[in-house]
Order: C-alpha cells, then sequence, then structure tokens
C-alpha cells in the first residue's frame, strides 16, 4: 500500500507563544476623550464670520423679513367720551306750611337732618321772602365773606332763592315759600329741585308746591 505523508506537527514551541483570549487579556486604559474643538482662527487676509453670522451660529432666532411680518394696526382717532349723568332723582318731601309759618317749618326740618346724622355741609336752605336771621347776618360782612362760606361748604347755608343760580348743589336742599314776590316759588323751586343730590324739602303751600312741580308730592 502506498504510504500516506505525515503531516508536519507543528509543536506549540514552535508556533510562538499564544495568544491570549480577548475575555482575559488585561483592560486597557481608556483613550480621552478629545474636548471642545477651539474656535477657528481666521487665517491671515480673511475676514473673519460676520456679527450676523456669529449670532445666528449661536441660537438666536433670525429676524422676520419685512414682507412676512403681520401688518400692525395703525391707531385711529380715540372719540371723546360724553361725560356720565346721573339718572338719580332726589326724592321730594312737602311740609305743609303758611307763608308765615314757612321758615319755622324750615329749620324745624333742618334740626331733623342734624339730629338724624346729616353733615351741616350737606344742606342747603333757599328761602323766598324774608332771608334767614343768619343770611342775614353773615352779608352784613359783604357779599364776599358770604359766598366764601357757601364755598367752604362747612356749615348749613341759608341763600334767597332767587340766588339760587349762584349756589351749588347739595345733597339736601330744604325750600321756604315763605312769601316774597309774586312767582317767586315758581320761578326758583325748579332750580332748587335740580340742585338737589337726594332731597328737596318744601315747606309751603301744598297746592302752589305741586303745580310748580307739576306732580303730587
Amino acid at each position: 500500500m502506498p504510504l500516506t505523508p505525515e503531516e508536519p506537527q507543528i509543536h506549540e514551541s514552535a508556533q510562538g507563544p499564544r495568544v491570549t483570549p480577548a475575555a482575559s487579556r488585561t483592560a486597557q486604559t481608556p483613550r480621552p476623550v478629545p474636548g471642545p474643538r477651539p474656535a477657528a482662527v481666521p487665517r491671515p487676509g480673511r475676514p473673519g464670520p460676520s456679527p450676523a453670522a456669529a449670532s445666528r451660529a449661536g441660537g438666536a432666532p433670525r429676524p422676520v423679513p419685512p414682507a412676512q411680518r403681520a401688518p400692525q394696526a395703525t391707531p385711529g382717532p380715540v372719540a371723546p367720551t360724553a361725560p356720565s349723568v346721573s339718572a338719580a332723582v332726589p326724592q321730594v318731601q312737602l311740609i305743609p306750611a303758611s307763608a308765615e309759618g314757612a321758615l319755622d317749618a324750615a329749620e324745624e326740618a333742618v334740626d331733623l337732618l342734624l339730629d338724624t346724622g346729616r353733615a351741616p355741609g350737606d344742606i342747603l336752605v333757599l328761602t323766598t321772602g324774608d332771608p334767614h336771621p343768619w343770611a342775614a347776618h353773615e352779608l352784613s360782612f359783604g357779599e364776599a365773606a358770604y359766598w366764601a362760606l357757601h364755598d367752604a361748604g362747612d356749615d348749613v347755608f341759608y341763600a334767597d332763592a332767587a340766588q339760587v343760580q349762584r349756589a351749588a348743589g347739595r345733597p339736601v336742599v330744604v325750600f321756604a315759600a315763605n312769601g316774597g314776590p309774586t312767582g317767586a316759588t315758581a320761578a326758583a323751586l325748579p332750580t332748587a329741585f335740580a340742585r338737589a343730590g337726594a332731597l328737596l324739602i318744601v315747606c309751603g303751600d301744598a297746592q302752589q308746591i305741586n303745580a310748580v312741580l307739576g306732580t303730587g308730592v
């Protein structure tokens, strides 16, 4: 039989050192992670990035082109605001009295108002005939001093009904129809009603008062 040539047997010593398996290899020192790259320095003679490009690189939002911007409404002229008008109507109370007793009735009404908590400066008293003694006394010091007391608004103010246009409004107006010229009540009472903020007290003849105000009170 022909002989089969034997394959050469290579001994371990002839193969050199055996390679250690990967599982048994000594752990290698990890390679350092590269840090952030420094900003590129522009080459000589070459311009660096423009400020706009630098801001975009930093994350700043790009401005919207004019054509894409929303149109802004142009404010028009502002219409003037009308002054508010109070719809409140003062309450009207009638104290029946003769011309001779109207002033006394008005005085009693003022005393009652003060006793129930009304401030003196809230009350205006108008007379169609003889002035109240307080008004006659204050007028002796002159018109300027008299109306200065009215403007101060610290106390009950007594005035002639013929000057009601000059008197300012107050929360309570007491109207004494104590005589005077014919038609004095009809001429002054509507304005006295307009001057009263909350309450108008009329002392006088009930038939005459109702005829002027046009309603039963």
